[in-house]
């Protein structure tokens, strides 16, 4: 987020759709539906997949907003089930879980501060999509309704995906928002 002041901050919301979110939300989208297939599913689990491009839905969140975020999740995710052959609708809630992520992190990052220093910059995109995947995939517990376990869905699909996922996202969405900071001038922000 720019470095806006406090009455700055009072007088925006995170929920405005522009042309900026719009534009970002499909190329996230895209960039992590293209990506996301360099991917491989962890053995012994509910097809959890260690997928590093998922780095980028909190990206877009943090830098693009709550709705470029989800819609970067969400369709993007739903974009990678379909070219791995799963179809849009088998992991539907997984889709809309990745959204999650990118929308908690937009918000996260609209409401808190930006610091001046580089690494404690660092330090608060990667709390933040940290915070982001644990709430984002709690909506993956829709397993129930569709016929697991709570065991199942706990232990071989929501922890197994916190861990890849929040691996991913502490070690790459900072490293993507570092290498923004000089492009962000020529992209509006």
């Amino acid at each position: 987020m720019s470095t806006a002041t406090a009455t700055e901050r009072r007088n925006r919301t995170p929920w405005i759709v522009s042309s900026r979110t719009i534009v970002f939300g499909a190329i996230g989208a895209a960039l992590y539906g293209a990506l996301g297939v360099l991917s491989f599913i962890i053995p012994g689990t509910a097809n959890v997949a260690i997928r590093p491009a998922i780095a980028i839905i909190p990206f877009v969140g943090a830098r693009f907003g709550p709705i470029a975020g989800f819609f970067t999740g969400a369709v993007g995710n739903a974009l990678v089930d379909q070219i791995q052959g799963f179809g849009f609708l088998t992991y539907w809630n997984w889709s809309l879980a990745n959204g999650f992520i990118g929308l908690v992190t937009g918000l996260i990052a609209f409401y808190t501060p930006e610091p001046k220093k580089t690494g404690a910059q660092i330090l608060r995109v990667a709390l933040i999509a940290f915070v982001a995947v644990i709430v984002g995939l709690l909506f993956t517990a829709t397993d129930l309704l569709l016929g697991n376990t709570f065991e199942y869905w706990f232990f071989g699909a929501y922890i197994p995906a916190v861990i890849s996922t929040s691996i991913a996202v502490v070690i790459i969405a900072p490293v993507l928002d570092q290498a923004w900071k000089p492009l962000q001038n020529l992209a509006g922000r």
